[in-house]
């Protein structure tokens, strides 16, 4: 089944690490555009994640965001190299007795001399297979999203191709009616003009007119356009660049039966047609 290009999902993991949350967003474009914020802790990963994602994600301007909150207790918290804030403490007080200075040990100065303060390392590999992993689970998330609305999608088209299928059929009825009241019409206008034509030549104007009004063809190309349509609709595939090209031929053969047309009921018709026509466009501009 087709998908749309809108969508969104969101994922979160938690673990001794802290929390992990993806969030995807997509909206329609003409390719993929993508658009990634990671936590600077992770930036490595941004290489792979796209190339999951434009793996998973064909057209669309897609929005991605992760986001690190470490645990509490974890990286927040502070680690003191006691001896060396107790050999720093030692220096300053043996400093300030030599020159005379007076007073305590500021613990703050100690604090800001380096070493004495250690964040524990992040154990980036593990954290990072576990965005990667989520990304996954995001990305499937994502698809389903686009699968539901395209789905939503699919049966709007399918509703319109059934309203085109109607026109058609009572077109290819009408096709006998029409050249015959083109030719009364024609002969109609012969006798109001009262001039004497030879009948045999004014039968093959008859038919040399009949055949450059012939729309046959048109329509039987819009019933291969439909069938088409229905094909690649079903298929499963990224299909919108595809259905937008045959939306451009059935706007084609409408103009042209346009152009044929000789008879209101029939214009109307056709207007009928451009109108499901211009509305499936639209509705084909959401596929993936």
């Amino acid at each position: 089944m087709a998908r749309s290009m809108t969508g969104f999902a969101r994922r979160e993991a938690r673990g001794d690490f802290g929390v992990l949350v993806w969030e995807l967003r997509s909206v329609n474009h003409r390719y993929l555009d993508m658009s990634l914020r990671l936590p600077e802790e992770l930036r490595a990963l941004e290489g792979e994640c796209r190339e999951r994602i434009a793996a998973a994600v064909k057209r669309g301007k897609l929005d991605g965001q992760l986001r690190f909150e470490p645990a509490a207790g974890g990286r927040d918290s502070l680690q003191v190299d006691e001896a060396r804030a107790r050999a720093v403490g030692n220096a300053i007080a043996q400093v300030a007795g030599v020159i005379g200075a007076t007073g305590s040990v500021n613990p703050a100065e100690v604090l800001r001399w380096p070493g004495v303060v250690q964040e524990p390392p992040l154990d980036v590999a593990a954290v990072g297979q576990t965005a990667l992993k989520l990304l996954e689970q995001t990305l499937a998330d994502l698809a389903a999203a686009r699968g539901r609305e395209g789905e939503r999608t699919a049966a709007m088209l399918d509703e319109r191709a059934a309203g085109i299928t109607r026109i058609v059929a009572e077109l290819k009825k009408r096709q006998g009616d029409m050249t015959a009241a083109l030719r009364d019409k024609l002969r109609s206008r012969v006798e109001e003009l009262k001039v004497q034509v030879d009948p045999q030549r004014l039968e093959q104007e008859l038919v040399m007119l009949a055949q450059r009004l012939d729309v046959a063809e048109e329509l039987d190309r819009l019933g291969s356009h439909l069938k088409e349509f229905s094909d690649t609709l079903k298929s499963g595939e990224a299909v919108g660049r595809r259905l937008d090209f045959l939306m451009q031929e059935f706007n084609r053969e409408a103009n042209t039966l346009g152009s044929k047309s000789q008879d209101a009921a029939v214009t109307q018709q056709v207007v009928d047609l451009k109108v499901l026509i211009e509305q499936m466009r639209e509705q084909v501009q959401n596929l993936e």
